[in-house]
């Protein structure tokens, strides 16, 4: 296997088109740190409702209807909020990326849906979609944290010859395997912790990834490179997943900059929060228990001496058909708050009512830095692929409504 050109002080300096995106998002997104930093569920008022205080009036103002709507269409909510915080008009080309040609031949590229065993349709599509955007293939290709081999499977459709998987569930490499077996597909998976050191790699030059989270995507762009891969495909997830401390940026040219943004997992959990739009009753019920949450929240913060939000773990299922009252004394229990022998209920649910809509649309704001955080991220992920020698095509494989982590970094090593 060759391996990767090694990267000199002189590589380094040279300014990519994605290290002048990056540059621009980081400095966007420091000079507004103060609308996407606070966490409107732990602080009620943030500090940016006093420096604009005409968007605060406006954005508490809109109705369920108005918000579900400026969701949908961020672009059209950042000119909008721009009439208010003029800078906030560079939305549009700071989150511009091309669409690759998955968008087009998804479904095509998917598996049957007889042969998508234990498959959702959903991924199914996503799996499609990607293995569109890779085309052609090489004759050799790793499904890096493959699961049972979906994507490998449907790899193999799009022309690779063999393809291997890594996985560490053993449960899911057996049963990976048989299905490749039943379906005659040229796919074997191997039980791997990909994180371990001194990985054995089977004999592949191109390693690709469908939503490995976190430090496990980052673990095939150092490791890939560092291995010599010709080529890399990856479309990244969950990017607060992994270490603790404040976040490592991966290229060079980023770490070297001046006046770079502190990321910490707070802010990584923001570029992932988006999700696809769930049923009516679902939204009903997470609105319910949000207000519950923050009233719950209130209630404490009254009793308590120093008046701070104090974060509740994961409620069990039973609550969810019960009532508040119900809620707040599990809640009570867990974090050893002693309530009163009389608590008005009824009032403290209003108060998390009225948070919880508050928080909604103090959510919205943030929303409009969800994309410009990811792209913060994988910008530097393709300047360090460019900095160990590939050259890099970064776009979209499929619409936001199919995955909002629809992303894709395919990058080819140049000498290879």
């Amino acid at each position: 296997m060759r391996f990767a050109r090694a990267v000199s002080p002189e590589d380094c300096k040279i300014s990519t088109s994605y290290f002048r995106q990056w540059r621009a998002l980081n400095d966007w997104l420091v000079r507004h740190e103060t609308l996407w930093r606070p966490v409107p569920f732990m602080e009620p008022r943030p500090g940016w409702t006093q420096q604009y205080p005409d968007l605060a009036d406006w954005l508490e103002q809109l109705s369920e209807s108005e918000c579900d709507q400026w969701d949908e269409h961020l672009s059209a909510f950042a000119q909008e909020v721009a009439r208010l915080v003029p800078a906030l008009s560079a939305y549009d080309t700071l989150v511009s990326v091309p669409k690759l040609p998955g968008h087009n031949r998804g479904s095509q590229a998917a598996l049957r849906e007889v042969q998508a065993v234990d498959m959702p349709g959903r991924k199914r599509l996503q799996a499609g979609a990607f293995a569109a955007s890779v085309t052609p293939l090489s004759s050799h290709v790793l499904d890096w944290c493959c699961g049972k081999g979906h994507l490998a499977r449907t790899l193999v459709g799009q022309g690779a010859e063999a393809v291997f998987g890594f996985e560490w569930d053993g449960a899911l490499v057996q049963d990976g395997n048989r299905l490749a077996t039943r379906y005659g597909d040229p796919v074997k998976l191997i039980q791997q912790d990909v994180m371990a050191d001194g990985l054995c790699w089977p004999a592949v030059d191109h390693g690709a990834a469908l939503h490995a989270c976190g430090d496990l995507h980052r673990q095939l762009l150092m490791a890939g490179s560092e291995a010599g891969l010709a080529r890399l495909s990856v479309s990244p997830c969950c990017y607060h997943l992994g270490g603790r401390g404040p976040y490592r940026l991966l290229s060079q040219q980023a770490r070297d900059a001046h006046g770079v943004l502190d990321m910490d997992r707070t802010g990584l959990r923001l570029a992932v929060q988006e999700t696809v739009t769930a049923p009516a009753r679902e939204r009903a019920q997470s609105a319910r228990i949000r207000a519950w949450r923050l009233g719950f929240d209130a209630l404490q913060r009254s009793l308590s001496e120093h008046g701070r939000y104090l974060p509740v773990p994961s409620h069990p299922t039973r609550l969810n058909s019960g009532c508040f009252e119900e809620f707040c004394r599990w809640a009570a229990e867990k974090k050893r708050v002693v309530l009163p022998a009389e608590v008005d209920w009824s009032y403290w649910l209003a108060v998390g009512q009225q948070r919880s809509r508050q928080a909604r649309r103090h959510e919205l704001l943030r929303h409009l830095f969800r994309r410009p955080l990811e792209l913060w991220l994988v910008f530097d992920y393709a300047v360090y692929l460019e900095e160990q020698g590939y050259q890099v095509n970064l776009g979209t494989f499929c619409e936001r409504s199919l995955t909002p982590r629809n992303l894709l970094l395919d990058a080819v090593h140049v000498n290879k």
